[in-house]
Formats: C-alpha cells, structure tokens, sequence
C-alpha cells in the first residue's frame, strides 16, 4: 500500500516581497523535509502575497514572479531539498493572461502547473477582474499517490475541480487556500471540507494563508480529513505552524487522463512507492478559539502585520480613558510589545477628572509610553479667533487632538491609530480630520457593543494567567462620552448602543430595507433616524484609515456604496 507523508505549511507571506516569500518557502520546505515529508503544499499564492490587487495586470511583476518561481525550484535543489515535492502558490501570465495558479516544485524543475478555474467575484474578492481561469488539472504521482490539487475558490464552488478530479480519479487532493477571516467563518470550513472529500473520493489536506494583508487578515485554521470527511488533523489560528500527516493509501484505482467534463486532465509522474517507514502520530486537533478570542487574534494580527510590514516601529494614540481607546491601547500592546506603544491624553476644559486618571491607569497597567499635552490654548486660539460656538466648537477640540498625534508622527516616525468604532463610523459619530485622524484603526469593523465584550474578556483572560488586567474597570462601566462640552454623553446623540447595534447589524451586516427592518421588530422613528445617518455619513468612511475586517461586511472592502446617492429606504 503506497504510503506518503505530508506536510502543510501554513505561512505568513507579504505581497510583492517576491525574495522574502521565496525565503520562506525554503526554510518551511526545509523544515518539512526535516519532519520526514514527501510533499509539503504552502497556501496560495504564496510566493507573490494575497492578494495583489493591480499588481496581477502589471506585466514587470508577473514577469518577475514567474522568474521568482524558475529561481526558486533551483534554490531548493540547491539547498538540497529537491527531493521533496513543493505545491507554490504564484502569479502566472500566459498567452491569456494573468493566472491565479499553483505550483509543484521538484528536482530543481516546475513538474507541474494548474491555474484557478473558479475566480471569486464577490465581498472582498475582485478576481475576475485580475486572473482568466483554468481548464485543466494536473495530477501529481508521489510515491505512488496520485495527488489532484484545487486552489481556494474551487474548493468552495459546488462540482468543477472536485468533481473532475473525482471521476478521473486520485488518492488525495490538496488545497492551497488564502481564505480571509471573518467571525464564525471556521464553522464553515470543516463541513465544507468533509463534504469535497467525499465527492471526491480521497482524503484532503486544506492550507490556509495565515498573517494579516491591509484590511485582510488570514487565520490559517488548515485541515486534514479523512475521505469519509473524519478530521485527522488542524491547525491552530493566527500563528504559523507546520502540520505533519501521513496517509496509506490504497492507490490501484481506475485511474483517467485526457478530458473529464469541463478539464483536461494531466497525469504526472514523480515516483513510485517507497520503502514503508515508521508512521508518526496522528497531527494533533487543535480546537477553534471562542468568538471573542478569535475576534482579539485577528485584530491582534492585523495591527501587528500592518504595522512590521510597512515599515513602522511604534504607534501612538490617544488615550482619552475611554472604552474604545482603553481596547485600542490593549491591542497594542499585545501585538508590538508595551514599548512600542506611545500614549498620549490630551484634556481640554471639559475633560473629566476620571477620564485623566483612567488613561493614566491603563499606562501604568499596560506599561506603555504616557505623556499628556492639554489642548486648551490650541482650541482658545481657534474658538477665539473665529468666534466658534456650538458644534464647530467641540469639532475644534477633536482636530487639535488629530493634529498634534500627526505632529508627534511626523517628528517621531510613529503611526497614528485611530480609535473609533464601527458603530461610531456608521452613524458618522466622528470628526473629520479630528478622532479620524491616522494611519490604521484596529476596532473599525468592531461594533461598540462588541468592543465591551472584547474588553471584559481580555481582562478575564488576564486574571486567568495571573496578570494585571490592562483595561481599567472604570473604563469598561462609565457611560461613554466624547467629552466635547459639559456633561456630554453619547446617547444625548445616538440610541442606547445594545439597540443601535442591533439594528445596524440588520441594515449594514443584513442588508435589509426600510420593511425589512420593519418587520424585524425596529420602531419606525428609530429606523428613519439612524438609517437617515448611516447614509449620510458616507464621505467620512471613504476618509477613514483602513483596518481590520472581521464582519461579513466591512465598510469599504465589503460594502461599497456611492457617496452621491438619492436613493433613501422608506
């Protein structure tokens, strides 16, 4: 019985950095050859980064990543891994076009290509606009398992890849995946997974991009199942991790090349069956984190990739003693180290005496950099000089902050975070060039709801371990308020947030319209009204910094609408 050993790599690649990601690939081969593997398959596109957006329909870069592939079969011969098989995920450009496609590496050669045939076209993905698909599969002999090989999408799609592969026969499939997170999106994937694998007949081994991209952040959470859909092996979320399988298979089957259905089929011969060898245990399950758990990693993760990866050292904020700085500061800190995180509270006449010594309580529990710079003679000069009342005058108060933490950026070299909340951007609760201000705003897809939530959990996951809980309680339990003139709180303006963020999620998250909404149960004069700001807050999200999506729909990845719009549910 043909016998193979496996290895999913589940890496965290930057796009565009075609000798890093080349790197990578050899050092996780290397490490996978050291575990013993036949074959070790990396996610997709893994030698460009996913995704590259206009980068796909730029000749020099598809040139240059097809380059990046020749040269790096011959470093891993080099390296004296050309023995063990490579699935790479990279850019192609042919005759047609660009291609989303897949790899196999051996021997110093590419033995094997096959091109993404199912091009996603919806939420965050804009494929069709970038890669032609594929018509054909490639099957691979290893060690005498015939392995098919279907990227991403085709994994998703009901019939195509799967089914050809099916009918024509294979022993395992392998899936390189670079599938973004969003919450509870790992229920999906197993009983996805389970369900290709018994259609087609084989065993499949699913690796996921892990790291975070811009807005994007990947989670990894790789699978390997059984053909009867039973879970061998998975990986844990937001970390790198090389998993190990070992299959016997029973190969012999009815086995077809040429065309079957809508894909030619091209059988590939590497090698046949080996000496058996000493099977290691069965990879370990790691178990899904919980919601709040998962939503704090991706955060985590998308914060600190956005930041190493473009370059920056520190960040600074500012520390208002609020909930939604408090989680900010937090997050922060747990993805670049205390040290690199600059806080700065900044109290003007109508800041309250708890809200100074809460942001000093979070400094002194986080241990991040605290200094404070009263901006009452900045906003006395403007409010003075232009004879500001009312809301012009409270805006004011909000841009001397926004400008001196772009100060502080510009002569420190931090990036600025912005600390406002889904909730806040949908009703266009924030100032522009004030509190939206910044480089990256970790909590703009988190409803303030579920920023509370965020924040209790991390102060318990922290008494778990014994430490010093970073949120101050106070900033957790006090009414929310901008703090912008005397006695202010939130919900002078907005509703009570438990109901404002049911609705929301209803009309931004559902989709629903105004008898939609309606029927659901939301009062009429509730509907009108935050319906009526949600929509006309438009042009300040497209002003807002990026950050990381967690939701089904996060406002400019996912939902993209015209900031000109006569168009009014009811």
């Amino acid at each position: 019985m043909p016998q193979l050993r496996i290895a999913l790599a589940q890496v965290n690649a930057t796009v565009g950095d075609l000798a890093g990601n080349s790197s990578l690939v050899v050092e996780w081969t290397r490490k996978s050859r050291e575990g013993g593997a036949h074959l070790v398959v990396f996610p997709e596109m893994v030698l460009t980064g996913y995704p590259v957006e206009d980068l796909a329909i730029r000749t020099s870069f598809a040139r240059a990543s097809g380059e990046a592939l020749q040269a790096l079969a011959g470093s891993l011969e080099a390296s004296g891994l050309g023995d063990i098989a490579a699935v790479v995920g990279y850019l192609e450009h042919d005759s047609v076009g660009p291609r989303n496609a897949v790899a196999v590496l051996h021997g110093g050669r590419v033995v094997a290509r096959q091109n993404k045939h199912h091009l996603p076209n919806y939420g965050v993905f804009d494929e069709r606009r970038y890669f032609k698909p594929g018509s054909s599969l490639d099957v691979v002999r290893i060690n005498g398992v015939e392995v098919g090989m279907v990227i991403c999408e085709d994994l998703w799609q009901d019939g195509g890849p799967i089914t050809a592969l099916g009918n024509a026969g294979v022993d395992l499939v392998v899936s390189p995946n670079a599938s973004p997170y969003e919450r509870n999106k790992d229920d999906q994937r197993l009983p996805l997974v389970a369900r290709r694998a018994a259609e087609a007949g084989a065993p499949l081994a699913y690796c996921n991009l892990v790291g975070g991209q811009d807005e994007l952040v990947f989670d990894g959470d790789s699978l390997v199942v059984a053909a009867d859909g039973q879970l061998i092996g998975r990986a844990p979320q937001f970390v790198e991790h090389l998993m190990f399988a070992d299959f016997d298979l029973p190969g012999g089957r009815d086995y077809q090349q040429g065309q079957v259905g809508d894909f030619s089929v091209r059988r590939v011969f590497l090698s046949d069956a080996v000496a058996a060898y000493e099977p290691l245990p069965a990879p370990r399950v790691f178990e899904p984190l919980s919601d709040e758990a998962e939503v704090w990693h991706a955060l985590v993760t998308g914060l600190r990739d956005y930041v190493h990866k473009n370059g920056f050292r520190s960040v600074v904020l500012g520390l208002s003693g609020g909930i939604d700085s408090a989680v900010v500061a937090s997050l922060a800190v747990d993805a670049l180290g205390a040290d690199s995180v600059y806080g700065v509270s900044m109290p003007s006449s109508y800041s309250s005496e708890h809200s100074r010594s809460d942001a000093s309580d979070m400094a002194v529990r986080t241990g991040l950099h605290f200094t404070t710079e009263p901006i009452g003679e900045m906003v006395s000069t403007y409010v003075s000089q232009l004879k500001l009342t009312g809301l012009a005058e409270e805006n004011i108060q909000a841009r001397c902050r926004g400008m001196l933490l772009m100060a502080l950026s510009n002569q420190n070299g931090h990036l600025v975070l912005a600390t406002g909340n889904k909730s806040e951007l949908a009703v266009g609760y924030s100032t522009i060039y004030g509190d939206a201000v910044g480089g990256y705003a970790p909590i703009k897809d988190v409803l303030k709801t579920l920023v509370w939530d965020l924040a209790k959990w991390r102060n318990a996951e922290a008494e778990k371990r014994g430490e010093t809980p970073p949120i101050p309680e106070n900033s957790i339990s006090k009414p929310p308020s901008a703090e912008l003139r005397p006695g202010q709180v939130d919900t002078d303006s907005l509703p009570d947030y438990e109901v404002l963020d049911a609705l929301l999620d209803d009309y931004v998250h559902g989709d629903r319209g105004y008898d939609d909404l309606m029927a659901a149960g939301h009062p009429p004069e509730l509907v009108d009204r935050v319906l009526r700001m949600v929509d006309k807050a438009e042009y300040k999200r497209r002003q807002y910094p990026p950050g990381t999506k967690i939701s089904n729909k996060a406002f400019g990845r996912d939902r993209r609408l015209p900031i000109t719009n006569g168009w009014r549910e009811g």
